[in-house]
């Protein structure tokens, strides 16, 4: 060996730190017994723990998937041997031997993909470039399949005539996390029934660091790293409002279902990257009336409600079923979810509508719904719309309720409500359409091809310049 590699060598086994004054020694042997002598800092690291990420010219530590900046990579990891025999940084070997073009996250890939890359429809071959996976596996023991009735007996019991639904939606997760379900899961009922402890287990058994959660707020927001989960819990919020309430249903389509099949995850402080659209939501809610928004067409939520209360259960009930999972009981229910026969569940078929699913469309239904019908009946429920035609036909209270401002963005949804949709004119610059000589907004029937619909709105246009 070198002098030069036994320098190296010493530098890795053995790092002594001092302290700076007496002081902070006298400290240190108060509070280890140990002097700054008798003290041995861990061996460094190596280069085998880091990637350079080249877009931003920092450097992935694989344990954590967290990245750092060049001087902290030298500070401590030990120069390595270059080719003409000089010992050069740590993160310029790595910038030249072990380097990554771009990162993502994707279950069910290796760390490391190779002659691939991420584009806005998925993975794409490259010949020589790699794309680093930020996707931790879980790393639970598994138990006893057959010893997971404990938590098979908790979820019968708040959610009696959901289980088997919600059961093998967490299995599906616990399995295929590399694969989308295209509908959340809408876990509801009072508080202190529950309802995150039958998430406990299923965090275990996907990993902790792959189940993050989020309140509505934060959805709509900027910033979305919630987006690299396996699961995702959305904490609900009450009385969201009308507004928030539009905005939040629309806003979670793109993470609830699949197309799109990449996302653009936009983390506060690290350059944008696409991720794989498999995260699995679940809405957790204590309201039922003035709680989420659903409309009677959704297909993208699973809605189980629970009638118990707090009261129902024993006062030792929780400490007895936490000291279960303690003692065995997550690694007995990691293991029945990954065995679990999951051959009759569907993850892209639309989820049965439950009787609590149309409690809550119902509940959100204003009572303008009913008058907007009428009035649409009047009108012979025609194939195009426009809000004057609606202000013809309306009595005065209706019309006053359509020609306030204050009611301009629910509108849109009313009509949504009552099976009409807005119908763009792409030859318009505003997309608006030409009706009786004024810039409008067309709205046609949903049950409408988007192609017949444009024709009802072209139609409306030239019978009103006759």
């Amino acid at each position: 060996m070198t002098p030069e590699k036994e320098k190296i060598q010493a530098l890795t086994d053995t790092k002594v730190t001092p302290f700076p004054s007496a002081r902070g020694r006298s400290k240190r042997v108060a509070e280890t017994g140990k002097t700054a002598s008798q003290r041995v800092v861990p061996a460094a690291l190596t280069v085998d723990d880091f990637f350079a990420y080249m877009p931003a010219h920092q450097y992935i530590f694989t344990p954590s998937r967290e990245l750092w900046p060049a001087a902290s990579v030298n500070s401590r990891v030990p120069p390595i041997e270059g080719p003409d025999g000089k010992a050069i940084p740590a993160s310029v070997w790595l910038d030249e031997n072990h380097a990554v073009e771009q990162m993502t996250w994707s279950p069910g890939k290796p760390m490391v993909i190779e002659d691939h890359l991420v584009a806005n429809g998925g993975l794409i071959e490259r010949k020589g470039c790699r794309c680093f996976n930020l996707y931790l596996p879980p790393a639970c023991a598994m138990g006893n399949a057959e010893d997971a009735d404990r938590w098979l007996d908790h979820v019968e019991r708040v959610f009696p005539t959901d289980a088997e639904q919600i059961v093998k939606w967490l299995a599906h997760r616990v399995q295929r996390p590399q694969e989308k379900i295209n509908h959340a899961l809408v876990l509801g009922g009072l508080q202190g029934i529950g309802k995150d402890t039958i998430l406990e287990p299923v965090k275990y058994a996907i990993g902790p660091w792959n189940f993050n959660e989020v309140s509505p707020g934060n959805m709509l927001g900027r910033f979305n790293s919630f987006v690299k989960s396996v699961i995702l819990r959305v904490s609900e919020a009450r009385d969201l409002g009308d507004v928030d309430r539009y905005s939040f249903y629309d806003h979670t389509k793109v993470y609830t279902a699949a197309p799109p099949d990449v996302l653009r995850c936009d983390e506060k402080n690290l350059r944008e990257h696409a991720v794989m659209n498999v995260c699995g939501v679940v809405i957790t809610t204590n309201h039922k009336s003035d709680g989420i928004y659903l409309p009677a067409d959704d297909r993208r939520h699973y809605v189980a409600w629970s009638t118990l209360t707090k009261d129902d259960f024993a006062a030792d009930y929780w400490k007895r079923l936490y000291q279960w999972y303690e003692d065995g009981g997550f690694q007995n229910v990691a293991a029945y979810l990954a065995t679990l026969n999951l051959s009759d569940f569907d993850p892209k078929a639309p989820p049965p509508k439950t009787p609590a699913f149309w409690d809550i469309v119902d509940a959100n239904r204003a009572p303008e719904d009913a008058e907007l019908a009428d009035v649409l009946d009047v009108l012979g429920n025609p194939a195009a719309i426009t809000l004057g035609l609606l202000n013809s036909k309306s009595d005065d209270s209706f019309r006053e309720w359509l020609q306030d401002r204050r009611n301009r963005r629910q509108i849109p949804h009313r009509l949504e409500s009552v099976g009409y949709a807005p119908v763009r004119n792409d030859s318009a610059a505003d997309g608006l359409w030409k009706v009786l000589g004024k810039r409008q907004a067309v709205y046609a029937k949903s049950e409408l091809s988007v192609r017949d619909r444009i024709s009802a709105a072209a139609a409306l246009c030239r019978e009103s310049s006759r």
